[in-house]
Order: C-alpha cells, then structure tokens, then sequence
C-alpha cells in the first residue's frame, strides 16, 4: 500500500514561487510520479510527470515554468512552481502510477487509477 502526503500550498501573488513537496510511503520506485490540479467548475489535468528511469513529461500550459524532481532516497516528490499565473490555482495532488508511461500519466482520466494523496491548495491572485 502507498501512501502519499503533500504540503507546500498556499496563497502568492502573480509571479511568485511555491514548491511542493509529496512524502510517499510504500514502495513507488518502478512507479511514474507527478501531480495532477483541478480548479473549480473545472476537469481535473495532469500538470508534470517524472518517470523511475528519469523521463519527464509537462503540460504545455505549464512548460518552462514548473519542474518536477523526485529524491528516491527520501522517497518524496516536488513542484517547483515559479512565474505562477492565476490559472494556477487549485488543488494539486500528488499521484503514483506503476505500468504507464510519461504520456500515459499525464491523461489518465479518473482518481481510481494508481494512488492519490488528499491535495494542497495553491491559490495565485493577480
């Protein structure tokens, strides 16, 4: 069983930095991470991924402003968020998938797949 814990959420300005952070206990080390975020009245998108041999992938409505990094000695994930936007605001949640690849992750449609954590909310206001 996985268990996956965020922090790092919280309200900034337009233009600002966060990062966060998701502890994973349970083994993920074959398993594709990243983070998915859903705004209100809105679905829910894959942002960034990083894959056990390294691989990233990111949405392109993020691309250059956000990376993904992952200390599989710590077992925990991060989101360098920097240059945030409004549309950034929502629920991020962090996610673990093992059998997919980075493109795979980025689609995947519904929270019954894989392993989920309960969220950190990031508001930007501009």
């Amino acid at each position: 069983q996985v268990r996956l814990v965020e922090s790092g959420g919280g309200s900034v300005q337009a233009g600002g930095s966060l990062r966060l952070s998701c502890v994973a206990s349970g083994y993920t080390y074959n398993h594709c991470m990243g983070w998915f975020r859903q705004a209100p009245g809105k679905e829910r998108e894959g942002v960034a991924v990083i894959c056990s041999g390294g691989s990233t992938r990111y949405a392109e409505s993020i691309q250059g402003r956000f990376t993904v990094s992952r200390d599989k000695a710590k077992n925990t994930l991060y989101l360098q968020m920097n240059t945030l936007e409004s549309e950034d605001t929502g629920m991020y949640y962090c996610v673990a998938i093992r059998g997919m690849t980075a493109d795979q992750f980025l689609h995947v449609m519904t929270p019954n797949v894989g392993y989920w954590g309960q969220g950190t909310q990031v508001t930007v206001s501009s």
